[in-house]
């Protein structure tokens, strides 16, 4: 079996699609070189030059760099001509592309994963005529291909519903977090990281992106509620690149928010952008980790959080229930009074947030790239029998 990966993203490995494809990568092949169910597995990756030569790659793995233009028109071109056309040359049996850009037309078997659909779901988020144009041919181009893999039950009824696409199409396969997500103390290491990011003692964290769906909003009221009671002793930390303009449709204004509501200010910090070597630390130290997102596709920072040993508050939308199970406390997304009650009980409440603790590293190690690695090799086959 000889499976063509498109690797554009493959010298990103702290973007999204950079982790999905190097994780998946690795544990396919720490498969083959294990099991010999295996044993024929080969892979290749095929990635465009502008990117730079491919590093990192697991022995035994062929790479193949070809010529493509630079920008989102180089990028178009490796999607829909390059690509196919190298994975049909090097006589691949599949090819498979790990983030929502599959080929129109292609001489080998397509397999796209489809982390979640988000322009569709939410228009918003397509941006001006150009972004339009681009996610109606990726829509298009998915109703083609052999098979979609994604994250979670809750992506799979959203691509079924909105690119029109047969159930049976479409198989849910979870994704899990790195290694470097563990519940281990490493008091250097910590320190470390407190002092770059000049980080209190005792806080309660978010960690991710400020547009519209994450539902910044409703945290921000809720820390109208916990502030007066243990926001001195428990300051939210606010951690992830702000964007580059705030106060629009996707970017509300949060910093204008919380400077009008002045008490706001003495509970609440931004600390920006984190490198990703430091978030398990910042998970770590934490007192809980609050995610009051009203959609996402899988909900990796809930799940890194818990592996990290940190109590998760989030909200009950999307596929967040799906992934933390019985392991979080949930509440209604656009309920801040119940979601600071929330925050204020896992905080003060030994018991509960032992209880919160336990629960979720338990469900943290449900998830492995082993496992996401074995059920997309059975999608593999699954496609190539019929």
């Amino acid at each position: 079996m000889h499976i063509a990966v498109n690797a554009w993203f493959w010298n990103q490995p702290y973007t999204g699609s950079g982790q999905y494809v190097r994780e998946l990568v690795r544990a396919l092949w720490r498969l083959r070189q294990s099991e010999s169910r295996y044993a024929d597995l080969r892979l290749t990756l095929i990635a465009p030059e502008c990117n730079g030569a491919l590093y990192d790659v697991p022995e035994g793995v062929q790479s193949i760099c070809v010529k493509a233009g630079k920008g989102q028109i180089g990028k178009v071109l490796f999607e829909q001509r390059t690509f196919p056309k190298v994975a049909g040359t090097i006589g691949a049996h599949i090819a498979h592309v790990p983030y929502w850009a599959a080929p129109l037309s292609s001489p080998v078997r397509l397999v796209v994963t489809i982390h979640d659909v988000i322009p569709l779901s939410l228009p918003i988020y397509q941006g001006g005529l150009g972004g339009r144009l681009y996610f109606g041919l990726v829509r298009a181009s998915a109703q083609g291909v052999a098979h979609i893999i994604t994250d979670s039950e809750f992506s799979k009824q959203e691509i079924v519903q909105h690119i029109g696409v047969p159930p049976e199409m479409v198989t849910a396969i979870p994704l899990a977090v790195s290694e470097r997500f563990h519940p281990r103390l490493g008091a250097e290491r910590d320190a470390e990281v407190r002092r770059k990011y000049n980080l209190p003692e005792q806080y309660a964290l978010y960690l991710g992106g400020f547009d519209v769906r994450k539902n910044l909003r409703a945290l921000i009221a809720a820390y109208t509620y916990v502030g007066p009671s243990v926001g001195d002793e428990y300051p939210l930390i606010l951690a992830g690149a702000p964007p580059k303009r705030w106060g629009t449709p996707r970017f509300p204004d949060l910093p204008a928010e919380i400077a009008a509501r002045q008490e706001l200010g003495q509970w609440i910090r931004w600390i920006g952008a984190v490198d990703e070597a430091d978030k398990p630390a910042l998970y770590r130290m934490a007192r809980l980790f609050v995610m009051p997102s009203r959609y996402e596709g899988f909900g990796l920072g809930a799940l890194e959080a818990m592996a990290c040993g940190t109590p998760v508050v989030a909200a009950e939308a999307s596929s967040l229930p799906e992934i933390v199970g019985d392991a979080a406390y949930l509440v209604p997304p656009h309920d801040s009074r119940t979601l600071g009650g929330a925050i204020i009980a896992v905080l003060i409440q030994d018991d509960l947030h032992a209880s919160l603790q336990n629960l979720g590293l338990a469900r943290a190690s449900n998830f492995s790239w082993e496992r996401t690695a074995r059920q997309t090799y059975a999608v593999y086959e699954q496609v190539l029998a019929r």
